[in-house]
């Protein structure tokens, strides 16, 4: 069974720092680009960051640029989301998500590019 697994969130206050962990389980992560997304209360699902299957090739929202940072480690099989400087409109449900593209350059924060998703961790900054 194909899984993806998100762990680390929680409350942080304004200014604080979270990493997300993204686990797969049932295959492996390295012929397959992975993205963040984030969907707060009343509002749609937005691409957050992403990352090639090949070559580190990354995108981030314009939102999250400078503070956050999306890594992977193949041998893990797992990826990441560090979080820095975190505002009060960060707050949200964090989802992960990977899509088969074989050794690519591929990268994509269109939810309709990905093909596995995990159930979510919330993360809510606040004071």
């Amino acid at each position: 069974q194909l899984q993806l697994v998100e762990s680390g969130g929680g409350l942080v206050q304004p200014g604080g720092s979270l990493r997300l962990s993204c686990a797969a389980s049932g295959f492996t992560l390295d012929n397959y680009a992975i993205g963040w997304f984030r969907q707060a209360p009343g509002k749609e699902r937005e691409g957050v960051s992403c990352m090639s299957s090949f070559g580190r090739n990354t995108r981030y929202a314009d939102s999250v640029k400078g503070r956050f940072t999306i890594s992977r480690n193949n041998a893990k099989n797992t990826v990441y989301l560090q979080m820095n400087s975190l505002k009060p409109e960060d707050t949200a449900v964090y989802y992960c998500a990977a899509a088969y593209k074989g050794r690519s350059w591929f990268t994509s924060i269109n939810e309709g590019d990905y093909d596995y998703w995990g159930q979510g961790t919330q993360v809510t900054v606040s004071s």
